[in-house]
């Protein structure tokens, strides 16, 4: 489950998205690379190797303060804030949300093989899914990872087509950033960008005053241990369409269709986030019972 072990189980668990769809995704295009089989029909004495890079038990207590708070003083989500430039045809779409969970589990949401918790309830079908990925090169925390994603698109809210999209992906596991660049999207001339999951320390100016922190460890340190860390996500999209359609009206709806699917993705991320906090977080027994094996690199030397 990518980066996650007991957090991965634990998203599955708690995540909303019905059984029933989730039965029906095919694995069987899905690439992978050795590291990334599918264990489930290995003999149950073998056990995955997975390297993280980040610190596993902070993380769950960041959930357990999280799952706390949520009970006395809900979180409310904050709306995503979306600004649309356009220069010389080249569309630019800057997105900024706030998620009141761990940046390591916003980050895993959008690197999960099975291709995160964008489901569409009102109408049962995914907005967004992972439908082939496969490792091209992988060096530490950072990869490269090839990605074949259907992607749901209303048109003129009377029917809804899938439209395939073939990225090239380069992720940072450590620095939590992502670049993407198109290998095939149909009608775009261009669609490349780029996301980063970064800590917002919620709890900062109650408690700890005048000191505000610059790390993680400050923030743990001046806050005696009870400051929540939540998630800022900053996504940056370009996409360019070929001609007729980058001429209004064309370019009009594509470009209002493309913000409409980018709001229902991020509501998605918002409700995960939301099951997460209302869930209790896996115990420590638990998490010890896992089946996979995992090696945490606190200190990895940047490539």
């Amino acid at each position: 489950m990518g980066v996650f072990t007991g957090f991965g189980s634990w998203i599955n668990q708690n995540s909303q998205e019905p059984l029933k769809a989730e039965s029906k995704r095919s694995e069987n295009g899905e690439s992978k690379s050795a590291s990334e089989k599918d264990t489930n029909n290995a003999p149950a004495k073998k056990k995955k190797k997975v390297v993280i890079y980040y610190d596993e038990k902070e993380d769950r207590r960041q959930e357990r303060l999280w799952h706390k708070a949520e009970k006395k003083h809900p979180w409310h989500n904050p709306p995503p804030k979306i600004k649309v430039t356009n220069k010389k045809g080249l569309y630019h779409m800057n997105i900024e949300l706030t998620v009141g969970t761990t940046p390591n589990i916003v980050y895993y949401v959008f690197t999960d093989p099975k291709g995160g918790p964008f489901f569409d309830y009102k109408k049962w079908r995914d907005i967004m899914k992972n439908t082939s990925r496969k490792v091209l090169k992988e060096n530490g925390p950072k990869r490269v990872i090839m990605v074949e994603k259907a992607l749901a698109y209303n048109i003129l809210s009377l029917t809804t087509i899938s439209i395939p999209i073939h990225l090239t992906m380069e992720e940072n596991r450590k620095d939590l950033t992502t670049n993407y660049k198109k290998g095939k999207v149909i009608l775009m001339k261009e669609f490349h960008g780029n996301y980063k999951v970064e800590p917002i320390y919620v709890d900062q100016e109650r408690l700890c005053k005048k000191r505000l922190p610059k790390s993680p460890e400050e923030y743990k340190k001046c806050s005696g241990g009870q400051g929540r860390i939540g998630s800022k996500l900053t996504i940056n999209h370009y996409f360019q369409p070929y001609r007729p359609f980058n001429i209004p009206p064309l370019s009009w709806f594509i470009r209002g269709n493309t913000i409409k699917t980018s709001k229902k993705l991020l509501n998605g991320i918002q409700d995960l986030a939301s099951s997460f906090r209302q869930a209790e977080p896996p115990s420590e027994e638990d998490m010890e019972a896992s089946e996979i094996d995992t090696v945490e690199v606190h200190n990895f030397l940047k490539i």
